[in-house]
């Protein structure tokens, strides 16, 4: 019996069997794979095995292509047949918005080289003659899609494995996984224990229950999927070339393909769905299916009939209703598990053949190297906190898979489940009109409905109706004083005899060698790309307040936690809930501010980036003077429970200076004009260089982490630089991974992007080639599928010389 080993995988299914590939593949050979039953037992072998290019997600289109060129070549490395099929696919579009959506994934995978075309009805017919054609404008035509056979993929990956050294235990059920004093895990299982340094939940439908031996709440609940085979179709015998899949959001919500020559249906109906053992999965459910909801499916099962009338006159074959795992925005959990060292999660995969060779490539660099090719972020499981308790989970595991076939606009909110983190303010802000979003549990102002608007989310890939109120929020910012209710922070104290020199050590820029000081930085992995961008207030000698992205939370205290020295006096503690944040801007800010406080507020006693401790309403509130949107402006972090009173207290007093509440669509818009890199640019694809922050880095301060691998991509070329961009946008605005031209060659893509109400431009941040990135360099976005003229700027469109703020 194996004893140990350096990496223990629990779970044989495609997600499992991928990072066992990809491990090996990276020259990590001495892994295990433990599977109770049969490799693929799970959910995986009941897959309808589809894996299509056609997303507008940026780091889902790189794994998806992956996948696709992986599945092609598998067999031929390994000699397991994996039943590749090529035969394309089609998503339909009847109205506009789903017109704008293919488009949009059309401007996205350009600058993936994927091969694709928005095609008309005529070329439909050409390509599918059975597909009802009726009300359909248009289709994204993918030509490279296909289908593979899930249980052949799966085996082909264990024997590539296996070839390098790997080693797969099957029929061996893990019992018990825990951590020992050695920083190694102890893997319990029916035949004898195993050592090693790390462990991985791959454990599929399982892993809920597999994550609490270990004490972690893994957020996920299974949800249940039908899909139908028909009979032999008579008029499919014939066909030279297989029909290719077609996805239809608005009918039927699911898929169609051919199956040999059968008619496969799939549905995610919108209506009715289920969760199945949200008390935890029976051990001995292997190769488990449940009868077919036809109560639940039978309006779409009908609209895919419409659709697709070759298949009327005949019968059903195959029933398919298996459990598929469904985190709560339908992302895979693919990185480290919070709060345990060296416990990776590579689960949560609700299309883990497709998603399932990606992911094991990516998670196996993010083990191997400490960091991945692709931003991780919307992956890593560290991105939910303790609010998102089991009810949480089951809501919104059925409302993702509604979603699944709904057009994803940009910034489209889950709704279910809420709220969960408010601060004090959120009944008043409600009142005064506040749209609310959810970011980590917290509900924070979006935009404020005024003058009888509707209180409502309101989405397009064109300018919606909020622009106008956005616009008023911004220009009360920019010409009188805004506030804003940003307690969607997170927050950690670090304190201490070595606080100041453990923060050196875990930051690029130097810390704040005074108390009093503020310092913007960011937080490295060892291979020198961004984890986190950090504000360092120094709020005592021995204490320094850190200040961040809501969604950075554990991932930020992990990090900090579990670089403590055993001999370092160093506590770190997260405060998040301790202080609600307002954000009080404007020309007229200090005017408002010394109504409610007696501490001097000029520039002399109170200059920019300093901290001070100043009274307010009784409370004894945190003030920073900086500004994210770029005037003059302090951040007042408050005790929570007294941010009622210290709102309305400066509410009160800015009534007479035209004070107005605004929320983060404002807020992104005017660091957008202020040239401000954001979470979007700032991830673990990029290092401080090609971020083009390198002077919020300061190598000759010592060692910290990162601080080699920084130096050492300076020294060659960049393969990338983020480029500041104005945009001939003409009513659609860039958002997110849009492609990006310089004389007809794709040069990067777009990493966010909005309109600059004050400026009345068009902006956008993206990652070029440096010979591209050049100041006054004409470039081309492509947004909507059409390319649109773009010019690279040297400064911020808004007060440049950063006057404002430091007035």
């Amino acid at each position: 019996m194996l004893d140990s080993a350096q990496v223990v995988i629990v779970g044989g299914g495609i997600m499992g069997a991928s990072l066992l590939y990809h491990l090996t593949k990276e020259g990590w050979t001495d892994c295990v794979l433990i599977e109770k039953a049969e490799l693929t037992s799970g959910s995986t072998w009941h897959a309808a095995g589809q894996i299509n290019h056609g997303l507008a997600h940026w780091g889902l289109g790189m794994i998806n292509k992956y996948g696709v060129e992986f599945y092609r070549h598998l067999e031929a490395e390994t000699g397991q047949s994996v039943s590749w099929h090529g035969c394309g696919s089609l998503r339909v579009a009847y109205h506009d918005d789903e017109v704008d959506f293919i488009r949009h994934i059309l401007s996205v995978g350009r600058g993936l080289d994927v091969p694709m075309e928005i095609i008309g009805p005529d070329e439909i017919r050409r390509l599918h003659p059975f597909f009802n054609l009726d009300g359909v404008q248009a289709a994204l035509h993918t030509p490279d899609d296909g289908h593979v056979d899930p249980s052949g993929a799966t085996f082909g990956m264990v024997k590539g494995a296996r070839d390098r050294g790997a080693r797969v235990m099957r029929f061996n059920r893990a019992t018990d996984i825990k951590p020992l004093p050695t920083g190694e895990w102890k893997v319990f299982t029916e035949q004898g224990d195993i050592v090693c340094q790390h462990v991985v939940n791959a454990a599929g439908t399982y892993a809920r229950q597999v994550a609490e031996w270990s004490g972690y709440d893994l957020p996920m609940a299974n949800t249940t999927h039908h899909y139908f085979v028909t009979d032999t179709v008579r008029e499919f015998e014939d066909l030279a070339r297989e029909l290719p899949v077609v996805r239809d959001d608005q009918t039927y919500s699911g898929y169609i393909r051919m199956e040999q020559k059968s008619g496969l249906i799939g549905i995610y109906e919108k209506t009715e769905p289920r969760t199945i053992w949200d008390d935890g999965t029976p051990w001995e459910a292997e190769h488990e299916l449940f009868g077919a909801d036809y109560d639940r499916i039978i309006p779409y099962l009908e609209q895919a009939l419409e659709r697709m009338p070759v298949l009327e006159s005949y019968g059903i074959k195959r029933e398919v209703h298996g459990a598929i795992p469904m985190p709560p925005d339908g992302n895979m959990l693919l990185g480290p598990a919070p709060g345990l060292r060296n416990y990776w999660c590579c689960c949560g995969s609700h299309v883990g053949i497709a998603w399932g060779p990606g992911a094991g490539k990516y998670l196996a660099q993010w083990m191997v190297h400490g960091t991945a090719d692709i931003n991780m972020r919307d992956f890593d499981p560290r991105r939910f906190g303790p609010y998102a308790d089991r009810s949480y989970q089951i809501e919104r595991a059925k409302e993702d898979y509604v979603l699944r076939h709904e057009i994803p606009y940009p910034g489209r909110h889950r709704h279910s489940g809420r709220p969960k983190k408010t601060s004090p303010l959120y009944d008043r802000l409600a009142e005064a009109g506040a749209i609310y979003e959810e970011i980590y549990g917290w509900e924070r102002p979006r935009w404020f409905a005024r003058n009888g608007q509707a209180r409502e989310d309101i989405y397009g890939f064109r300018r919606p109706s909020w622009y106008k109120a956005v616009a008023e929020e911004c220009r009360a910012v920019r010409e009188r004083a805004g506030i804003m209710d940003l307690s969607a922070f997170g927050k950690i104290d670090v304190a201490g005899p070595n606080a100041h020199a453990f923060i050196e050590r875990m930051v690029a820029n130097r810390a704040p060698r005074k108390v009093g000081g503020i310092v913007l930085t960011h937080l490295l992995n060892r291979g020198g790309t961004i984890e986190a961008e950090i504000t360092v207030a120094r709020v005592a000698e021995d204490r320094f307040y850190l200040m961040f992205a809501a969604f950075s939370e554990q991932k930020v205290r992990d990090l900090l936690t579990q670089a403590v020295e055993p001999d370092e006096d160093v506590t770190v503690e997260v405060v998040s809930e301790a202080f609600g944040c307002l954000v009080l801007g404007g020309p007229n800010s200090r005017d408002v501010l010394r109504q409610v406080t007696q501490t001097p507020l000029d520039s002399e006693s109170f200059p920019w980036l300093r901290v001070k401790e100043i009274e307010i309403a009784g409370a004894t509130v945190r003030a920073l003077r900086m500004s994210y949107q770029g005037e003059l402006g302090w951040e007042l972090h408050v005790p929570m429970a007294a941010m009622a009173a210290v709102y309305d207290a400066l509410w009160l007093a800015g009534q007479d200076y035209g004070l107005a509440n605004f929320g983060s669509y404002a807020l992104n818009a005017m660091r957008l004009e202020k040239g401000f890199r954001g979470a979007p640019e700032l991830t673990n694809e990029v290092t401080l260089p090609e971020a083009d922050v390198m002077r919020f880095c300061k190598p000759d301060k010592g060692e910290f982490v990162g601080r080699e691998a920084t130096l050492k991509s300076m020294d060659g070329p960049l393969p990338w630089i983020c480029a500041y961009l104005e945009v001939d946008a003409d009513g659609a605005d860039a958002h997110s991974s849009e492609t990006v031209y310089w004389n007809g060659e794709r040069v990067g893509q777009v990493s966010s992007g909005g309109y600059g109400f004050s400026v009345k431009k068009s902006l956008a941040f993206a990652y070029v080639k440096p010979e591209a990135a050049v100041p006054g360099t004409a470039l081309e976005v492509m947004i909507l599928g059409e390319r649109r003229p773009a010019q690279v700027l040297a400064e911020p469109v808004y007060d440049p010389g950063n006057e404002r703020p430091r007035a």
